[in-house]
């Protein structure tokens, strides 16, 4: 995964140069100071299954890693954030102006890079058509996240999946889609790469969601119980809000969405979402998304196979 994000990371500092240098340095400032690069590393694969040239997948893997970014930028500017990746967001470095202009220009790039590389036209067209249901899906699961924050009601878990099959899933759907594309894959290998992403995306977030309320804050870089205090309406929380009786149930509302709760509340909170054996039921979920992520790769062989399945296994399998 490292070569690939090297390669990755050297393309995209090529492509994010211009004029004026402030605007493309707040539009490259989140990409040169971390990130996993999960999502080319995703495209570059799916593309590897189906043999595909790396020169061919490469612009839509650099696309891909741009409009998360892009996702990345204004979700801190919704959620007023102050950190990520451990450096300043970008509207906390550069502004607000620049900030939104530094998104739109990575919003943009990336529909450049694809239109503009040396991809069959036809092959092109499609690359642009999926990139961009994918950015209204993810602006859809935005709105759905923010419906659920605001509102008293706490969600089912189906409303709880269909919100993250849009705000996060739909980036590492159309990561693997993008890639048998690329490889100029038959409908069939597209809609495979399609139903791994999206299953794995699934997967990613249920185990992003159970390490954000009960991670070890040396690794999370947040409080004990973070997404509890914040009110987020996460899986674990949701599960656990409902789960509990008596006295545990007023405690964790009590904390729930609450700024001036106590560290000391906090992880009672915690403590009392252990003891509903809450882990177990999420890690169970999030393994189900994986079997079918796996059941959608069953047709093909080789490394990069491989490479995706070990991909899988640990997102689920992070440790808390």
């Amino acid at each position: 995964m490292k070569n690939n994000a090297k390669n990755v990371n050297k393309y995209l500092k090529t492509k994010l140069k211009g004029e004026p240098k402030l605007l493309y340095n707040a539009a490259g400032h989140l990409i040169v100071n971390g990130g996993k690069r999960l999502r080319p590393f995703m495209v570059m694969k799916s593309s590897q299954i189906l043999k595909g040239k790396d020169s061919e997948a490469l612009p839509a893997a650099a696309a891909v890693e741009m409009i998360h970014n892009f996702t990345l930028v204004h979700d801190d500017i919704m959620d007023n954030d102050e950190m990520r990746h451990g450096v300043p967001t970008v509207h906390n470095k550069f502004g607000m102006p620049i900030a939104i202009l530094a998104g739109d220009v990575l919003f943009s790039k990336a529909y450049q890079l694809i239109s503009t590389s040396n991809l069959l036209p036809e092959i092109s067209s499609k690359l642009v058509a999926r990139l961009a249901k994918a950015c209204v899906d993810v602006c859809e699961g935005q709105l759905l996240d923010i419906g659920m924050a605001s509102s008293k009601k706490i969600p089912s878990e189906a409303e709880y999946i269909k919100m993250i099959g849009k705000k996060t899933a739909a980036l590492f759907d159309v990561s693997c889609s993008m890639g048998a594309i690329c490889a100029n894959g038959k409908s069939k290998d597209i809609k495979n790469l399609s139903s791994f992403g999206k299953n794995l995306g699934i997967a990613f977030q249920i185990t992003d969601d159970l390490i954000g309320i009960m991670g070890d804050p040396k690794i999370t870089k947040k409080p004990v119980g973070n997404d509890l205090r914040e009110g987020k309406k996460s899986l674990p929380i949701l599960l656990a809000i409902k789960k509990a009786k008596g006295r545990d149930k007023i405690a964790l509302l009590k904390s729930f969405g609450n700024a001036k709760t106590t560290k000391k509340e906090l992880e009672n909170s915690v403590k009392i979402i252990r003891s509903l054996g809450i882990e177990k039921t999420v890690r169970a979920q999030a393994l189900r998304y994986a079997q079918l992520a796996k059941k959608s790769l069953r047709t093909y062989s080789g490394p990069s196979k491989d490479e995706l399945i070990s991909l899988l296994d640990f997102v689920v399998k992070r440790s808390l």
